[in-house]
């Protein structure tokens, strides 16, 4: 039995040690704890930036957008990073115009395409468009849509659409209501 134990240990010690020294990066061995959370954020992130860039018609890397929440509900803002970036200028504004037109007749499919879902309020916003103005004008660099209600449960489906599109977009805006605009 001695002469079976000692002829095992090299053979344990072969199979063994390939796998005692090789660093493997898989996600299910990574050191990160949450390193799947952060993957999936990523590639969410990557797909509302790719969708954006296809449904708005100007690229997020040469843009900035940002989601204002008031009083009486809030606006899209979205303008080039560059001054005298023409092209880019007038795609936001055409988009920005198409939005308001589209939003008013409770058509929402854009950001539904974007996100790959049907973010909070949109629903809702949906039945109450008649009750909620969406209105478009030229800003310096590029435009914005000011969306307003007097109705309370209309200007809570706003603000809940409003921060879905903060966070999803991570434009650091504020998410806490701010004066009526």
């Amino acid at each position: 039995m001695n002469i079976l134990i000692r002829a095992a240990i090299p053979v344990i010690l072969v199979a063994w040690t390939p796998r005692a020294f090789s660093q493997s990066t898989s996600a299910a061995e990574s050191p990160c704890p949450m390193h799947a959370a952060h993957m999936g954020v990523d590639a969410h992130h990557a797909v509302v930036e790719s969708h954006g860039d296809k449904a708005m018609g100007f690229p997020h890397d040469k843009t900035t957008h940002h989601f204002r929440l008031a009083e009486d509900g809030g606006a899209i803002v979205v303008t080039a990073n560059d001054p005298s970036d023409s092209v880019n200028i007038e795609a936001i504004r055409m988009h920005l115009a198409h939005i308001a037109q589209a939003f008013g007749e409770g058509d929402f499919s854009t950001p539904m395409f974007v996100h790959d879902r049907i973010p909070p309020g949109v629903t809702t916003m949906k039945l109450l468009k008649d009750k909620i103005h969406f209105a478009y004008e030229s800003a310096v660099a590029g435009g914005r849509v000011s969306v307003a209600s007097e109705d309370p449960v209309a200007r809570a489906a706003i603000h809940d659409f409003l921060r879905f599109q903060i966070t999803d977009h991570g434009t650091g805006d504020p998410l806490a209501v701010g004066a009526a605009h």
